[in-house]
């Protein structure tokens, strides 16, 4: 049964309020985030700390509650149970929007079963900042986030993502954006298309441009810095593969090998050359593809 639940209707219960926090920039803090924050009874923070920062900077005196990913199942009743009995709560992340790679989904969830009022405020969003200007077409998209850490998880994401026709977004750490790139370039074409944006809002913000392939050579030489927005196109706009044979590609292989080149070089340089995944030229080369038939 369908029930409609009006954001701005008296109820007996409280509100929670999703309110996004600024990504980097304090002025992109909204006037009504700002409002918002210091008429709640309390606010449900991911790190306490760094929400107090905030709350300081825009001279803001509602007490916090910590809520993230190592205490929801134990915080969840006691912010149902003050929402029952008509406190109103603000739910923030460390930066950007609630439950977008960060908690609050649970608690979203939560109020919805409860019929508890649950108010969105719109305001800075990591993905979407980076998509409007990284240069790729922005829709159809498809937001991921975070991709797995172990390795045949991500591999198995990265082989879903890559048949994707929409742009689709990821986020990565400055520790692991080498090897992620690697990693796409391995599963897609070297030569498909994507933007990094990286210290999005801040002093450093700044936006890299172009192929895989290209990325990987970037990296070799610069030290990644900030955090990382990838946007990746999507395949149906890839060049298209020029055609060969397994059995040229091998010989291509084996002929770079013979002047002195390492294997997975050579793979790496057939693959680019035929706008081919460098994990599908990898399979071919050692027999993988028919093993796995």
């Amino acid at each position: 049964m369908i029930t409609e639940m009006k954001s701005f209707t008296p109820s007996k219960t409280g509100c929670l309020y999703l309110v996004p926090t600024p990504i980097g920039n304090l002025d992109d803090m909204s006037v009504r985030a700002v409002k918002t924050l210091q008429k709640v009874d309390l606010i449900a923070a991911e790190d306490t700390r760094n929400t107090q920062k905030l709350l300081n900077h825009f001279d803001i005196h509602t007490k916090q509650i910590s809520f993230h990913e190592h205490n929801t199942q134990q915080r969840l009743p006691e912010l149902i149970a003050k929402l029952q009995e008509g406190l109103n709560l603000a739910q923030v992340s460390d930066a950007g929007m609630p439950s977008i790679s960060d908690p609050g989904q649970e608690l979203v969830a939560a109020c919805v079963q409860k019929h508890i009022t649950v108010v969105p405020l719109p305001g800075p969003n990591a993905a979407l900042t980076a998509l409007i200007a990284s240069g790729i077409k922005p829709q159809p998209f498809y937001f991921y986030g975070f991709l797995p850490r172990k390795t045949k998880a991500q591999q198995e994401a990265l082989q879903k993502l890559g048949q994707l026709e929409a742009t689709f977004i990821l986020y990565e750490s400055p520790y692991r954006i080498k090897k992620t790139v690697a990693a796409l370039s391995a599963f897609l074409s070297p030569q498909r298309q994507v933007a990094l944006a990286r210290e999005l809002t801040k002093i450093h913000e700044a936006f890299l441009r172009g192929t895989l392939a290209q990325l990987e050579e970037y990296f070799a030489s610069h030290e990644p810095r900030g955090e990382y927005v990838i946007i990746v196109q999507g395949r149906s706009l890839e060049p298209t593969a020029v055609e060969i044979t397994a059995e040229q590609m091998c010989k291509e292989i084996e002929e770079l090998v013979q002047t002195g080149k390492k294997p997975n070089l050579a793979i790496k340089t057939v693959a680019q050359k035929y706008q081919r995944s460098r994990q599908d030229v990898y399979n071919i080369y050692h027999g993988l593809e028919e093993k796995n038939e």
